[in-house]
Formats: structure tokens, C-alpha cells, sequence
């Protein structure tokens, strides 16, 4: 069964697209994005290529090679993935074959004959956090409204000891990867972790995208929606996924120096055509964070439904339950809500620093001002929603806000906020004092009044955020 082809992923000059017309276009509609023109000024695009436009292994063995990596052997499934190998970097070169062998231009999956070379695909390398003093890249500006890796650089997602190790602390500290792969490698269909966003710098090589809308994704699982399509290229079954033959797929060729933007929910399949290395990042903010809740909830309903069997016997149900879902997804509730309420008070924090900076009638109506606002509505929208459940899953969790401003990593992840906004928001006029001593002044301010500074429920995030929003308005 062939796959129909329904268009092509839009290409636009990136430094003729505003951060604003950005988010309106791309981030609010949940559309995918070619973005070029962003790439010229990287280290990487300088150290990590050869004159003729192939990967500078050498580099990598010379200065990286220690790193240990994981690896992906592009011609064995392993349950829903390719089965993964760990290795150095500087191992994995050493297999890097001299000569890619020709392959279909379509970019179909290879077959892997017996004793034939595996084909290997370096993926997941948390190279910004195993080498910070090597810049090798500056996120472009569109990508920079970062919940997700702004706060795992000064928090962990999840804190339970029986699942998270000190010892593995590269592994599960941010979201910013490098991969690297010869031609013919490939990622079976997938949808990103957390359903999050996500965008593919290609340092070198070309690869093949090919998408899947948000519409259309019950149409890759099975009759019972639990397990989908692998690999879309390799004569899927009719019995088995009866709606494949239904979807609509758009294409993309992303050569050396094009940016993607991956949009939340799309499914995707993506082929190396040439040696290729490329930089990704998955993130999340106010415009998806309904994406990363839904699918925390739905993985919830999974994991109860998984043991349901044992509930009447089970000391502890809903906390095993809990103990699944981060075991799985990677946070619970708990740490979903613990994230919302660091967040808001970041926010909030800023909210009140611009208008005490700022002190005219006209403060909250500056870009700055809304978007700080736009985030604190969107947090609150989601705990109502949390609120709801008949159970949220709420155990131990418990934040309070004047302890909080004691915590150093806080106080990182607030300024950093700052900062970020400040740099997006500059190019919109307006007049941000980048030189001003923030963590003296955020330890200042007294934003919390009269609220109760703790926040131990959802419904508590709710009522924080309402009076917080009333209090910056005036009422």
C-alpha cells in the first residue's frame, strides 16, 4: 500500500518573518514551517562539515569522542522503535562507513541483508548540557519561548528516587539533541514526546519529512487505538490499521541549512538521503500547553485502565497509578502541576517587574505585558481543567510561593524568563534594561499580598493566578 501525497511543507525566508507574524501563523495554527536564512553564523555549521558538504567525523572523534551516546540500528525493531546501542562517540565513527551506498532517492527504509554492515543512527545526544562552553548554535528566536528546557535547566521534571538516578542525570536533563546518520537512516513514524513542539536544524545532508495533520492521526493506529503504524513506507496492513489507506501526507525535502518546524501532534517519518547531522530541540509553551496535558491525561486513563485488575487489592492505586504515568511519559500530575505553578509565579514575578519599571498607564498594553498575561490565562485554563477530574492524582504536592523565591534554581529560571522575553520582545519597541541586577530586585518585590502563598491543589493554582491577574489590572 503507496502513500498519497497531499502538498508540500510551506518555505519561508526566516529573517523576513517577525516573531509575532511567527506565533500568528505558525505557532497559534499549529502549522509545519521550512524556515531558511537562520543558520549562517553557527559554529556548527563551521566545525561539523567538511568543504565538500559531508560530516567532519574527525572533529567529532577528536573533541567529542569520549561522549557516550545512544545509537539507533536503523534495520532492527525493537517494540515501537529501532532497537538502541550505546557507544562512544568516537566507536560510532569508527563505523561510519567510507562510502554510502546508493539507495532510492524516495528515501524508503532499507532492508538489512544478513551479515551486511548495520546501518547506525546517532540520536538523542544531550550535547548542549555535556559541553556548555561549546556554542555551537544560538536557538533562533522563534524557538526561545522554551518552557521545557528553561526549566529543566534548574529543576528536575521528576523527582522520585525510585525512578529518577543522580547517576543518570545527562540523560534526563533537557530536550536538546544532536544526531547524526549516513544516508539511509531513518526515524520510524512517531509523534514528539509530550506532544511537545519541535524544530530540525540540518547542519549537513538532506532528509526526507513526510506529515501526518493532527486530524488525521487516529488513522495510523489500530482498530483499538493502541498500537500504530511503524514504518509507512513498508506495505502497511489493511486488516491491521483498516484507516491507513485514508491519510493525506505532506512532503518536505529539508536540505543543508533549513530549519523545520514541527508542530504538536503531527506524526511524522522522517529519511536521511544524504549524511546528515542535525540539531533538535522539543519544547513546549502557553500556545501548546493544552497538547501536554491532554496527552498526559489520556496516558493516565492508560495506566489506570493497565492495572485496573489489582485496585481492589492495591494499598495505594492512584500513586501506582502516578508511579506509571511519570515512569512512562516522563512527569506525572503532580510534576505537571508543580511545573504550572513555578511557571506562574515566574510570570507573575515579570508581570509585576515591568509595571514597577514601567510605571505609566500604557505599561500593560506592551507586547511584554500581554504576553506575560496570555501565559498566566493559558496555566490557568489547564489547573481548571485538572480541577475537573474527579481525581486529579493529587500526593504531596505542595508549592509555596515565599519559599520558593528562597530557591537559587527559581531564581535562575525567573531571570532567564526575563531575559528571553526581553530579546523577543525588543524588536517590537520595546525598552528593556538588560543590565538591571535581577535577582536583587525580584527578592524585592512583594507579589503575593494577601493570597495564600501555597498552592496544594489545582483549584488553588486557579484561584493564585485569578487574584494575581486581578491584582496587576487594578481590581
Amino acid at each position: 500500500m503507496g502513500i498519497t501525497i497531499g502538498g508540500e511543507i510551506e518555505r519561508v525566508n526566516g529573517k523576513e518573518v517577525s516573531y509575532s507574524e511567527f506565533v500568528e501563523r505558525y505557532m497559534e495554527k499549529n502549522q509545519p514551517v521550512v524556515l531558511t536564512g537562520l543558520m549562517e553564523d553557527w559554529r556548527a555549521c563551521r566545525d561539523w562539515v567538511q568543504d565538500d558538504g559531508k560530516p567532519n567525523l574527525q572533529f567529532f572523534a577528536t573533541h567529542f569522542g569520549k561522549s557516550k551516546v545512544q545509537v539507533a540500528d536503523c534495520g532492527t525493531r525493537e517494540f515501537t522503535d529501532q532497537k538502541r546501542l550505546e557507544m562512544t562517540v568516537g566507536e560510532f565513527v569508527e563505523q561510519w562507513p567510507g562510502d554510502s551506498e546508493e539507495e532510492e532517492e524516495g528515501g524508503s527504509a532499507p532492508s538489512q541483508a544478513a551479515g551486511s554492515k548495520m546501518l547506525l543512527y546517532l540520536k538523542d545526544w544531550h550535547f548542549v548540557k555535556e559541553y556548555p562552553e561549546y556554542t555551537a548554535y544560538t536557538t533562533p528566536m522563534f524557538f526561545c519561548d522554551d518552557w521545557l528546557n528553561m526549566y529543566l535547566d534548574n529543576h528536575h521534571m521528576h523527582n522520585d528516587p525510585d525512578i529518577y538516578s543522580e547517576n543518570n542525570d545527562i540523560s534526563c536533563s533537557d530536550y536538546r539533541f544532536v544526531y547524526m546518520g549516513e544516508k539511509g537512516t531513518w526515524t520510524p513514524l512517531h509523534a514528539d514526546v509530550f506532544r511537545s513542539y519541535s524544530w530540525s536544524a540540518n547542519v549537513c545532508g538532506k532528509k526526507r519529512w513526510l506529515f501526518l495533520p493532527p486530524s488525521q492521526s487516529h488513522l495510523v493506529f489500530d482498530r483499538n487505538m493502541k498500537s500504530s503504524v511503524y514504518n509507512i513506507l513498508d506495505g502497511v496492513s489493511e486488516t491491521r490499521f483498516p484507516g491507513f489507506a485514508k491519510t493525506i501526507w505532506l512532503e518536505c525535502t529539508q536540505e543543508q541549512n533549513d530549519i523545520i518546524f514541527v508542530p504538536s501532534g503531527w506524526y511524522h517519518q522522517v529519511h536521511n538521503l544524504e549524511d546528515t547531522i542535525s540539531i533538535n530541540h522539543n519544547w513546549f509553551n502557553a500556545n501548546n500547553l493544552r497538547w501536554v496535558w491532554d496527552l498526559l491525561l489520556r496516558d493516565y486513563n492508560e495506566a489506570k485502565e493497565y492495572i485496573e485488575d489489582i485496585k481492589d487489592i492495591c494499598d495505594d492505586f492512584e500513586g501506582l497509578c502516578q508511579r506509571n504515568l511519570a515512569a512512562n511519559t516522563g512527569m506525572n500530575f503532580n510534576d505537571f502541576l508543580i511545573f504550572l505553578a513555578r511557571f506562574s509565579f515566574a510570570n507573575l514575578i515579570q508581570l509585576h517587574y515591568v509595571s514597577r519599571k514601567n510605571g505609566n498607564h500604557t505599561w500593560n498594553l506592551s507586547p511584554i505585558t500581554q504576553h506575560f498575561t496570555f501565559n498566566l490565562v493559558s496555566i490557568q485554563k489547564i489547573a481548571s481543567r485538572i480541577s475537573s477530574l474527579q481525581d486529579p492524582g493529587s500526593h504531596g504536592f505542595c508549592l509555596d510561593f515565599r519559599e520558593t523565591l528562597k530557591d537559587p534554581g527559581f531564581i535562575k529560571l525567573c531571570a532567564v524568563l526575563g531575559k528571553t522575553y526581553g530579546t523577543i520582545h525588543v524588536r517590537e519597541n520595546w525598552n528593556f534594561d538588560m543590565e538591571k541586577a535581577w535577582i536583587d530586585d525580584m527578592k524585592d518585590l512583594d507579589v503575593i499580598g494577601t493570597c495564600n502563598s501555597q498552592v496544594c491543589t489545582p483549584k488553588d493554582l486557579v484561584t493564585f493566578i485569578e487574584y494575581a491577574l486581578a491584582e496587576s489590572n487594578g481590581g
